[in-house]
């Protein structure tokens, strides 16, 4: 091999490693933004959360402009609750591959500091969480959100089936992996209704599955123990990804 070979071989060889940090930086930087901006569903790295302190990323916010803009389909002018009871919170969760994902949620104010400790919790136990996005990401539509497998909580909405104003109207009440913890309900005429409406293969609650929340476990002892109710002991029917607080 001569001289001229030797140069021109070390001169692709810098070319690749200088390509390949650029796109080290470049996925470093972009890491960096979404953390600044706080892009919900995007995943980031243990150490872009180390470098930007794990503390930052479970925060409690008014509603400001931008995401009172985004809550065009979730909130609308009421008698019930009013923007500035509302809170916007920043939270991190794991997927189910230990993944880290940017969270967010709108609650009312009166649980805002106690969603944002469980979700420390459930987040430093590896808890995973599919998704956790405004439910606006949806159009409000609670059958495409749960279906979607998104954790959420503010919905001006009524109670499934009925006029009552729900829970969820008030931020009170917030539904966890719902796709894997459907609503279930037995109608006069013996059939289940259920929603998300894919959900069947989860109705059946004593088989093991990714996202399951169990009586006992992590999510449901946290919940519990800081004043919420669960839907899955209800006896009317089960709602196993809702967990609300009483107003």
């Amino acid at each position: 091999m001569n001289m001229t070979t030797m140069m021109k071989k070390a001169d692709r060889l810098m070319k690749t490693l200088c390509a390949a940090v650029v796109m080290v930086l470049a996925v470093t930087a972009a890491s960096a933004a979404d953390l600044d901006s706080w892009r919900a569903g995007t995943v980031v790295s243990a150490q872009e959360v180390t470098r930007y302190g794990v503390d930052r990323c479970f925060a409690i916010e008014q509603i400001s402009d931008a995401v009172f803009a985004r809550m065009c389909y979730s909130y609308m002018p009421n008698p019930h609750i009013a923007r500035a009871d509302l809170r916007y919170l920043r939270l991190l969760h794991r997927d189910a591959h230990d993944r880290i994902v940017l969270g967010e949620m709108v609650c009312h104010r009166r649980i805002a500091a106690d969603l944002v400790a469980i979700f420390r919790q459930l987040y430093d136990a590896h808890y995973p969480i599919a998704r956790m996005v405004l439910v606006d990401e949806y159009r409000a539509d609670d059958e495409t959100s749960m279906r979607a497998n998104n954790t959420s909580c503010f919905c001006y909405r009524t109670v499934a089936g009925s006029r009552k104003v729900s829970a969820h109207a008030m931020g009170m009440a917030v539904d966890i992996n719902p796709l894997y913890n459907p609503y279930v309900k037995r109608r006069a005429n013996g059939r289940l209704f259920i929603q998300p409406a894919n959900a069947e293969p989860y109705t059946h609650r004593e088989l093991r599955f990714d996202y399951k929340i169990e009586r006992g476990d992590l999510c449901h002892r946290l919940f519990l123990q800081h004043g919420f109710s669960w839907g899955g002991a209800w006896r009317s029917l089960k709602d196993y990804q809702h967990f609300e607080k009483s107003f």
